[in-house]
């Protein structure tokens, strides 16, 4: 087998960081050539030093880490301090990383990277898309060059931070709508889809009983991280939202999805960063995202599971 290349476009943030060491715990499967980061959940020199901190936890400070976008593109920053604390993983303490941030601006390792690949390479995209669109708008040519864009975001039914608006997008709807339009292939997962992947105190226990450096993080990281979901929707445990776009790339048959087209609003102050999905063609547009629908949870943690456990050998 070989491994799949892709890039993590990210803003750790706690659903971030357990994405992350997905990835990192199967480079037989995934081949990550960089994580590039944007300001989202918090600020941009805070993602940017989670996204070390992370891979050094994990093992891989050989994965370059570069900086992006500190705000998106016409709205002031939005951030998430309320959900995933005052560092973005709070709930943990860290050193300061050793491995050095990238000199090189995420927006041009993204072209550079793309222009030169001679395989298409998968966008997996964990936050606000700005780096993303700013990349396409600098270089179009990059489009022919991506396989896929993978995206947690967007909202089928109710939204998380507005009653319509899923986080990463309202945060950057703009930049939403340029990748929408860019006609590169498209997978979206939204809170709907997500909000399948609820982290149980029976799904934890597992990982609980792995007891390494990393499965204490990540006990840590949802014991912070999911008290904001549990006491807001009733679950019995924090939704795992950016882990479901690694999951896709590893298993992707856990999920279900069909196309569809869909549109991003950047009007309405009151449904702004909307993800509006047509079922059912009412609009005459040809489809343009494969929108995922289901997930099997419980494979779903066993792959967590078994990554805890490769990172923690």
């Amino acid at each position: 087998m070989v491994a799949k290349p892709i890039i993590i476009d990210c803003d750790p943030g706690a659903d971030d960081a357990i994405a992350l060491f997905l990835a990192l715990a199967f480079p037989e499967q995934l081949h990550v050539l960089g994580v590039t980061t944007v300001a989202g959940n918090v600020p941009l020199s805070l993602t940017q030093k989670n996204a070390r901190c992370l891979c050094e936890l994990a093992g891989r400070d050989d994965v370059p880490v570069y900086a992006g976008c500190p705000r998106p593109l016409l709205r002031p920053l939005t951030t998430a301090e309320d959900v995933h604390g005052r560092t973005g993983l709070d709930g943990i303490s860290l050193p300061e990383p050793q491995m050095p941030l990238q000199t090189q601006h995420a927006v041009d390792f993204l072209i550079e990277t793309l222009l030169q690949a001679t395989e298409a390479i998968t966008l997996a995209t964990l936050g606000p898309l700005t780096n993303i669109a700013v990349a396409i708008i600098k270089q179009p040519a990059i489009c022919q060059h991506i396989q896929e864009i993978v995206m947690m975001g967007g909202a089928v039914t109710q939204g998380n931070i507005t009653p319509s608006a899923e986080f990463n997008l309202y945060v950057d709807p703009h930049a939403a709508h340029v990748v929408a339009t860019a006609g590169v292939p498209l997978t979206m997962m939204s809170l709907d889809l997500t909000h399948q992947a609820i982290a149980t105190p029976e799904r934890l226990n597992a990982i609980h009983a792995i007891n390494s450096p990393i499965s204490d993080a990540i006990l840590g990281l949802l014991n912070h991280y999911g008290a904001y979901d549990m006491q807001r929707y009733g679950f019995a445990g924090s939704p795992l939202h950016d882990p479901c776009v690694i999951a896709y790339l590893l298993q992707p048959d856990l999920f279900t999805s069909r196309r569809a087209y869909v549109a991003i609003e950047t009007s309405s102050e009151l449904t702004m960063g909307r993800t509006v999905v047509d079922w059912w063609y009412v609009t005459n547009q040809q489809p343009n995202t494969n929108v995922v629908e289901t997930i099997e949870a419980e494979a779903f943690y066993q792959l967590l599971t078994q990554a805890i456990a490769n990172l923690s050998r």
